[in-house]
């Protein structure tokens, strides 16, 4: 279990004020959370292989396939400039 001075001295470099209630209800929190991961350090998980997902995930993304295309004229004929074929943007020293 936590000591008083251990919960001060966690909640000093968070930057947190803890009144004596806290401090008491931070103890047993923390050394609780603790112990969970005490818990979790003893298991032997050598013969475990590493998981991103807890489920099987196929692809999250659909296939990359090409598909119709908007006209260059229908997508450039609400651009308020345009130049060769394409959108006019200014430049990096106009500002």
């Amino acid at each position: 279990m936590l000591d008083r001075s251990e919960v001060l001295h966690v909640a000093r470099l968070a930057r947190l004020r803890l009144d004596d209630e806290e401090v008491d209800r931070m103890a047993g929190e923390l050394s609780s959370i603790l112990g969970h991961i005490a818990a979790i350090a003893a298991l032997d998980l050598d013969d475990v292989p590493p998981t991103s997902h807890v489920v099987e995930v196929e692809s999250a993304l659909r296939a990359d396939e090409p598909g119709p295309c908007l006209d260059r004229d229908v997508a450039l004929a609400q651009a308020p400039a345009v130049q060769d074929g394409g959108f006019l943007v200014p430049s990096p020293q106009a500002g």
